[in-house]
């Protein structure tokens, strides 16, 4: 016996096929709410943040430009004297115009932190610790040979910075050949040396033969530096007449760096150093 089929309500047919049409309607709705609340989560699997050498993911940076990176507070930038940024740049003045002399020493283990080598001709070949002064002088050391060059006339360094071992050797090979009087007048005791300091140079030309003599106040060069070393800032250290203020004999060839503005008016004045620091400390 052939069981017979039951007719199909069209009425019925209709309300499934709305039913699934709602029923995935709200799957799909459901879809996009959890992937809209997940999102970050699936950004960073779509995306990861690239991780740095020796970094975890947290503390590397952002890894490119679709990921999205809270923005860090921002403090104002605060705002800065100008004087304040000219002192961080440009070293104070006075830190050029210490004093060395017979009654003022240095420690045994000064050394200045930025020496360096000028760019100038020397009177002997190198590398040499005596070719050395700091940054402020070597620069202006250059300006000032270069100065004398577009005149005419070619100077040469002699003796830069001196540790003060290589004073010590200096000062008691003098004692050895000429005696202690005598060794005190032409050179400096260790540890009162201005070579110490990398602000002192000794300069010469070939026509006195590259020699620290008085005859290089009467050469052209001589007289050139003698009257322009001032405008680079350097002073003539040990000039003649000031022996009973510098306690040394003159020496036309030993420029000490004080700053322009020092060595103007140390110039334009007739003073030494020494005279200067005292107006100076008075005011």
């Amino acid at each position: 016996m052939v069981a017979k089929r039951r007719p199909v309500n069209k009425k019925t047919v209709k309300h499934r096929g709305k039913g699934k049409i709602l029923f995935y309607l709200c799957l799909i709705l459901l879809i996009a709410l959890v992937v809209y609340l997940n999102r970050g989560t699936l950004h960073s699997l779509l995306w990861p943040k690239e991780t740095i050498a020796g970094q975890s993911n947290d503390d590397a940076e952002p890894g490119g430009p679709d990921e999205t990176v809270d923005a860090p507070d921002i403090k104002e930038p605060k705002e800065e004297d100008d004087d304040e940024e000219e002192a961080d740049e440009v070293p104070e003045p006075d830190e050029y115009l210490i004093l060395v002399n017979k009654d003022i020493s240095l420690p045994a283990d000064y050394k200045p932190e930025d020496l360096t080598v000028p760019n100038v001709r020397f009177s002997f070949a190198g590398p040499h610790e005596r070719q050395q002064l700091r940054v402020a002088a070597a620069t202006a050391l250059e300006e000032l040979f270069a100065a004398a060059e577009a005149e005419g006339y070619y100077l040469y360094a002699v003796s830069g910075f001196r540790s003060y071992q290589l004073q010590e050797s200096v000062y008691n090979r003098h004692v050895s050949t000429k005696g202690r009087e005598y060794a005190d007048k032409i050179s400096a005791r260790p540890g009162h040396s201005e070579h110490q300091t990398g602000l002192a140079m000794d300069i010469s030309c070939q026509k006195v033969g590259f020699d620290l003599v008085e005859r290089f106040a009467e050469t052209e060069e001589g007289k050139w530096v003698a009257e322009n070393a001032h405008l680079y800032g350097f002073i003539i250290r040990y000039p003649k007449g000031a022996e009973d203020i510098t306690g040394y004999n003159y020496e036309p060839w030993h420029l000490r760096y004080v700053g322009k503005e020092a060595a103007r008016y140390i110039y334009e004045n007739g003073l030494v150093l020494e005279e200067y620091l005292e107006q100076k400390s008075r005011e």
